[in-house]
Parts: C-alpha cells; sequence; structure tokens
C-alpha cells in the first residue's frame, strides 16, 4: 500500500511544528499534496489527513466493521480515563452512547437555560468599566459553573469548591504549546514527585477521582428522584440487559464532560466575543437582533436567533475548537477518494481544513456569519462537533449555552477591543484556542434599544 504524499521534512521535524504551529503544518502540506496527505505525529505511526468532503462522507458512513475511531487513546487515556465515550468503540460505544443521550436531548437543555443566564450576569458583575480584563478568564469561569451546576447539580460547598479550582489547573498544565509537549511526547509522562509536570498532574487527577467517587457514592446512598441534573440521570440510566453504569464508567464520562464540555465552550465564547468586537458591523447586526427579543426572553427564542446562531457557526468554523475529528483506525481494506488503505492505517478528517475550503467558504479566513445565513452547508462541509456516530454528545448543550452566554453578555455591557492587541489562534492542549491577554474593556452597562431588524 502506498500512503499519500507527506510533507519533505523529518518526521520529528513534523511532529514539533504540529505542536508549535498546526495551522502553518495543515495549510502548507494541503497546498503541496492537495486532500489528502500524510502527516508522521505519533512515533512511526502515519496519520492520513483528509479534507474532501466526499471522502469526509466515505469515513463517516463506512461500516463499523471497515473502521472505528479509536486512534486518540494514547493522548486522552491518562485525562479521561479508559472509559469514556471517546475511547469506546464496537458495541461497548453503542452501549455507553445510548445510556448517555437522553440526558443531552435538546429539549431537557432548555431547562438549564436559567442557570446559564444567572451565571453569566454573577460573572459580569465583576467586569470594571473601563478596566481591561481575560475574556478567557471569565469565560472558563462561566462553563466550569455551568458544568458543575448543570451536570452535577453542585452549587456550593466544600467539593464545588476544590473542583472549581482542581480543573483549571489540570487542565491549564497543557495550556500551552510547550506545556503541551507533555501530550505528544509518551517519554516525558514520568513521575518525578510532585514538583514535577506530570507528577503534580497525576496527584490533581487522583485528588479528581476522590472528589467524583464521593460524589456518585453519596448519590447512591441518598437516591433523589427529583433531581434533573446529568450525574442524576445518568446514574438512573439502564442498559438493554438492566444494568447502571459502573461507578469507573460513571467517573470516566464524568471527567469527559468536564473536560469536553469546559474547555472547547470557553474557547469557542472567547473567540466569539473577538470576532463580535473586532467587526463593529457585526455586533450592530447581532444587537438590533437581540434588543428586539422581550425584557424576559424564552430561552428557545434566544436559541432560535438567526443571526447569533450564524455568528456562532461561523466561530466554530474559521477556528474550530477541534482541529480533527477524532481518528478513523481501518480495520479492513477500505478505498477512500481513490486511495486502498490497508488494517492499522489511521484516518484522520481534518475539521480545520474542511472549513478552510474556498470552494465551499469563499475568503475562508474573513470572518462572515452571513454565509450560514445564505446556504446550508451539509454535514461534510462543516462538523465542528465531529460527525456520523462520534459526533459530541453535548453540541446541543455547547450551542445553547453559547448563545444564551453572548446575549447575557451583549444586552448587559457595552464592550470594546483594546487597540491593537493581538489575538491569534494558539495550541492548548489537544485543541485550538485564541491566546490570552486581557484585550477586553468594559465601556459602560447597556440599556436595550429597540431598533428596527433589516431583514
Amino acid at each position: 500500500m502506498k500512503l499519500p504524499e507527506s510533507p519533505q521534512m523529518p518526521k520529528f521535524i513534523q511532529l514539533i511544528q504540529w505542536v508549535f504551529n498546526p495551522l502553518q503544518l495543515m495549510e502548507t502540506s494541503a497546498k503541496e499534496h492537495g486532500d489528502c496527505f500524510t502527516l508522521w505525529l505519533t512515533g512511526n505511526s502515519p496519520l492520513v489527513f483528509i479534507s474532501n468532503p466526499k471522502g469526509i462522507q466515505e469515513i463517516f458512513t463506512a461500516p463499523q466493521e471497515q473502521i472505528d475511531a479509536r486512534g486518540s487513546s494514547q493522548l486522552l487515556q491518562p485525562l479521561l480515563g479508559e472509559n469514556s465515550l471517546l475511547l469506546l468503540d464496537g458495541t461497548s460505544h453503542q452501549r455507553q452512547r445510548r445510556l448517555l443521550t437522553p440526558p443531552f436531548h435538546g429539549d431537557r437543555m432548555k431547562a438549564y437555560g436559567q442557570i446559564i443566564a444567572n451565571i453569566t450576569t454573577q460573572a459580569i458583575s465583576n467586569w470594571k468599566i473601563g478596566e481591561a480584563f481575560s475574556v478567557r478568564d471569565s469565560m472558563q469561569q462561566i462553563s466550569l459553573k455551568v458544568i458543575l451546576q448543570a451536570v452535577f447539580g453542585l452549587h456550593e460547598g466544600e467539593r464545588f469548591n476544590q473542583l472549581q479550582k482542581l480543573l483549571p489547573s489540570v487542565l491549564d498544565l497543557s495550556g500551552s504549546p510547550l506545556r503541551s509537549v507533555m501530550v505528544f511526547f509518551p517519554a516525558l509522562q514520568v513521575d518525578l514527585g510532585a514538583w514535577s509536570p506530570w507528577g503534580k498532574f497525576l496527584r490533581q487527577i487522583q485528588q479528581i477521582n476522590q472528589l467524583l467517587y464521593a460524589e456518585i457514592q453519596e448519590r447512591r446512598d441518598n437516591p433523589d428522584s427529583s433531581r434533573s441534573d446529568i450525574l442524576s440521570l445518568m446514574m438512573s440510566a439502564r442498559d438493554e440487559n438492566g444494568e447502571p453504569m459502573t461507578d469507573p464508567e460513571l467517573r470516566d464520562e464524568l471527567m469527559t464532560l468536564l473536560v469536553a464540555g469546559h474547555e472547547t465552550t470557553a474557547s469557542a465564547l472567547t473567540w466569539a466575543l473577538y470576532w463580535i468586537h473586532h467587526l463593529p458591523e457585526v455586533r450592530q447586526k447581532l444587537l438590533a437582533e437581540l434588543d428586539n427579543i422581550g425584557e424576559n426572553p424564552d430561552w428557545n427564542e434566544v436559541f432560535r436567533l438567526p443571526y447569533l446562531t450564524a455568528v456562532c457557526q461561523e466561530t466554530l468554523r474559521i477556528y474550530p475548537i477541534a482541529m480533527l475529528g477524532l481518528p478513523r483506525v481501518v480495520k479492513s481494506p477500505i478505498e477512500i477518494t481513490g486511495y486502498q488503505f490497508e488494517p492499522g492505517t489511521v484516518l484522520s478528517p481534518c475539521i480545520y481544513l474542511v472549513h478552510h475550503r474556498p470552494d465551499l467558504y469563499p475568503e475562508p479566513k474573513q470572518f462572515k456569519p452571513e454565509r450560514f445565513l445564505e446556504r446550508q452547508y451539509s454535514q461534510y462541509e462543516y462538523f465542528p462537533f465531529g460527525g456520523s456516530n462520534r459526533r459530541c454528545l453535548g453540541m446541543a448543550f455547547a450551542l445553547f449555552e453559547m448563545k444564551l452566554v453572548l446575549a447575557t453578555v451583549l444586552s448587559q455591557m457595552d464592550l470594546a477591543l483594546v487597540d491593537n492587541y493581538p489575538v491569534k489562534p494558539t495550541r492548548r492542549g489537544i485543541t485550538l484556542a485564541p491566546s490570552g491577554g486581557k484585550w477586553l474593556i468594559a465601556t459602560s452597562q447597556r440599556q436595550k434599544v429597540k431598533v428596527p431588524v433589516e431583514v
């Protein structure tokens, strides 16, 4: 089998570039080799990047006997655990997904609207007029509190406080390209004591595990059918044999929700606030739409606002938080976009490159929410949450939270970018995030003004 072409650089250099400048590596490789190319990012295993919608469709619709998603376990298992939905395949993945789907039903999410609005309003109250602040820090505080309240039903107390402190600390261990090196080089994952990076990580994970298992045990000892948080719904779920999820399964799924639902949403919200204030016409259109909803809006009404939806979609297009879909491992010979792939080959649907195809998205480097109002994109042309049976279960919740946070912030506060402060995409662990810093400033509290909305 002949693999698609690879950049003319040593494998080690490819990996270094992938850690420190992933967008340039992908764009240069695509320019030189087209829709399908090979990178060497995990030792001696090649990773085939595919950015053709037809190829994406062939991957997403391939039978499970031929292809499955297990290619990311090496990177994520230390954090999420072996029972995480992200790392399962076959029947165990199907069982877990069925158990987890009901709590994430779109209608059920709406019950969390007031929680999201209240947490956001509380965060805004800490912004001082005329003083620049870290958008990422604020958005992380909001998304973490939303996760702790919606997923755990925790609002206060010692366990809440400890998780609120430990989770950002664990995730910050890979919070920059340099610190992300530990994720991609297993040889660096050595416990040299509490002061070494990996030693610190392992001890913090152990503390988080103790808190999660204590919460699970407390729920088992004191069942309460009136609770509507996601943990309670997960604990009451039963598979086709009437079996509940085990404690280790619950722990790993909770960790997956905490990590996937906290970091990613914070990054997306930070990007959205940047683009909204970087482009005055986007902000004006969005405010006109928000000003025409009532004083106490129905959260469903906010969720359905077309321009707000388009802003969120374009935010997730231009710099998708996950640059790649879950890697797929070929299990039996398969043809994708004319290439024959043998068992063991790892295929990577490239979200970032598909989202930057000029034939789909003219002027792909420009932020244009209108493109989502002018045409419908297929699930193979736009897939910021992944696709097929591996699409993120929390997609509806993430979009709901994004829209409510943005609507609450923009309705209550006038904000402006700090002049000439550069905000660039940067690696944060396995995700793409906006660079840090205090680049947004609160200029005044805002009064709603009803204005006609242009149709």
